[in-house]
């Protein structure tokens, strides 16, 4: 009798995992497939499933979207520079926290939770004029801090749970060995919230790799990213080239796609970390 209830759950579970997945793996699906298509089969009704498939569309965003490939090499660059820089930041901080007690560090934890539910749009106004003063503006530096800085605060949270699970003897044990607090953080703990570590990569590459607002006021030319050339090509005065934008947005996806997917366990242990602690 126990049998059908236990049937019945695990068919609610994995019907509620497909719908999930349709939910979200279908947009995707259809952008990819919608790339493929000549421009007359892109919005036919009902939808053409069983068509020729072509790459024209590929080919004019090479050959009249170069913008576009530049955008994909400064979305590159600030997000391996915005992802080294808050990964390194936020295990160095976890560790602080993880490892020191005072009064002060237990308010700046706070904070940290409170200064993450800011709206980034807030921040924006204020910053417009010191960004000029000093001469970031448009730069790739500029956006790899400004991107950085957004998920420190979190990544910090993530890497203080892992560190915790760190015992505390390793880093006695290593003290008395002779190593210094930058070697014991650097040899031992590093390699040990390794996991943690990715799971924050993963957190700052999807946000980095498609952020709009930011790269938007404070990006012209030089650090132009790849969503702004995407969110141009809506706006040409020849029209939309709704092939080249659909091929666009699979060439953009693709890389964090693969990425994501390649780290996706870390990523669960990221969500998860400290979940069973007693």
């Amino acid at each position: 009798m126990q049998i059908m209830p236990k049937l019945l759950v695990r068919a609610l579970k994995a019907l509620a995992l497909t719908a999930v997945l349709v939910w979200s793996l279908l947009p995707i699906l259809l952008i990819a497939v919608s790339s493929l298509k000549p421009d007359r089969d892109i919005f036919a009704a009902p939808p053409r499933w069983l068509f020729e498939p072509t790459l024209n569309n590929y080919v004019g965003l090479w050959t009249r979207w170069g913008d576009f490939f530049q955008g994909l090499g400064n979305s590159f660059i600030i997000t391996a520079g915005a992802t080294i820089l808050a990964v390194i930041t936020s295990a160095m901080a976890g560790y602080a926290y993880s490892r020191f007690r005072h009064p002060g560090l237990a308010f700046s934890a706070f904070f940290l939770i409170f200064i993450r539910l800011i709206p980034p749009i807030v921040i924006t106004l204020p910053l417009f004029p010191v960004v000029n003063a000093l001469r970031l503006s448009d730069t790739h530096i500029l956006m790899i801090v400004l991107y950085a800085t957004f998920f420190v605060s979190l990544g910090t949270l993530v890497m203080r749970t892992f560190i915790d699970q760190i015992p505390r003897e390793i880093d006695e044990a290593a003290h008395i060995d002779g190593a210094s607090r930058l070697q014991i953080l650097w040899k031992i703990i590093f390699p040990l919230s390794a996991q943690g570590m990715v799971a924050v990569a993963v957190f700052v590459v999807v946000y980095a790799w498609n952020e709009f607002l930011f790269a938007f006021i404070f990006t012209t030319t030089r650090a132009k990213t790849a969503p702004l050339v995407i969110s141009e090509m809506f706006g040409a005065v020849e029209g939309v080239e709704w092939g080249v934008l659909f091929a666009a947005s699979t060439t953009q996806l693709l890389p964090v796609l693969i990425f994501v997917m390649l780290a996706q366990k870390h990523l669960v242990a990221g969500l998860t970390a400290g979940g069973t602690k007693g």
